[in-house]
């Protein structure tokens, strides 16, 4: 193991030593502090994380609208050495069973201690609408209208790498999709079939072609790395409009104008393929 850090947090300067002792030979820096301070740096780091990644939504959302490509911005950006390039990654917002708790848990402490926490409010906040303005955008895109269209959601997991669907944007863009009266169609490599709201209303394929044939627009809600590798030609033809939201900007925008595909992503701006 290679931990950036481990973080011993106790009262009892025995009790330290003796965790100290059961991680020697871990290749990591050991912190001690006391419990609450401990426990602050969890939530801290995780709600931070969380930060950047709103920070770099609400970026994206200003490049929409000014013509710029957030891709490039974040590149840019990243190379200063006083910021990095971590979780600089535009999306449709992050989920999970840490940021949402987390970011959750050190707002309510804040309050409970008599101190609001605006900007980890706003950070919430703009994450909560992340989805909700992607599924506007679509909307827009197919004339103001998904009542009755087919939309393919390719991922279900709030990450590539695992099945954890907790409070992954997913779910709020396929509940959305459905009480506009769209039919959903849904494909995830990992996650197992659920039978809960909203996915029990959804049908699962076992491949994405299968979810995008008939379907009106295709959804990438999490960047599996196979989406990058299948055969989009064939997609494009099977698909009742060859429209993609790429909620990740997992693909190449040029690339999918090629084959045919309106291509939307976040913080980039449309690119159009031959009708």
């Amino acid at each position: 193991m290679h931990p950036d850090r481990i973080v011993i947090g106790t009262d009892d300067p025995e009790t330290a030593k003796l965790i100290a002792e059961l991680h020697e030979g871990v290749d990591g820096p050991v912190v001690e502090m006391d419990t609450a301070s401990a426990e602050m740096v969890k939530l801290a780091a995780n709600a931070l994380l969380a930060t950047k990644i709103s920070f770099i939504n609400e970026i994206a959302t200003v490049c929409e609208a000014t013509g710029a490509d957030v891709e490039e911005v974040a590149r840019a950006v990243g190379l200063d050495h006083r910021l990095g390039p971590y979780n600089m990654k535009p999306g449709v917002g992050w989920g999970g069973s840490c940021f949402p708790k987390d970011s959750r848990a050190l707002r309510a402490m804040a309050s409970n201690s008599g101190y609001q926490f605006q900007l980890l409010s706003s950070v919430i906040d703009v994450n909560d609408l992340q989805p909700r303005r992607a599924i506007q955008r679509l909307k827009d895109e197919l004339g103001g209208v998904l009542q009755d269209r087919t939309i393919a959601l390719l991922g279900i997991a709030f990450k590539p790498g695992t099945d954890d669907a907790r409070e992954a944007p997913s779910t709020i863009l396929a509940s959305r999709l459905l009480a506009e009266g769209a039919s959903v169609r849904c494909w995830d490599p990992l996650v197992r079939p659920l039978d809960t709201a909203p996915w029990s209303s959804t049908t699962r394929c076992d491949t994405p072609l299968e979810a995008m044939a008939g379907a009106d627009a295709a959804f990438i809600v999490t960047d599996w790395p196979e989406l990058r590798d299948i055969a989009w030609d064939e997609a494009a033809h099977a698909m009742s409009r060859p429209l993609i939201f790429d909620g990740r900007n997992l693909l190449h925008p040029q690339r999918m104008a090629s084959l045919g595909f309106t291509y939307m992503s976040v913080g980039r701006r449309t690119v159009r393929g031959a009708a």
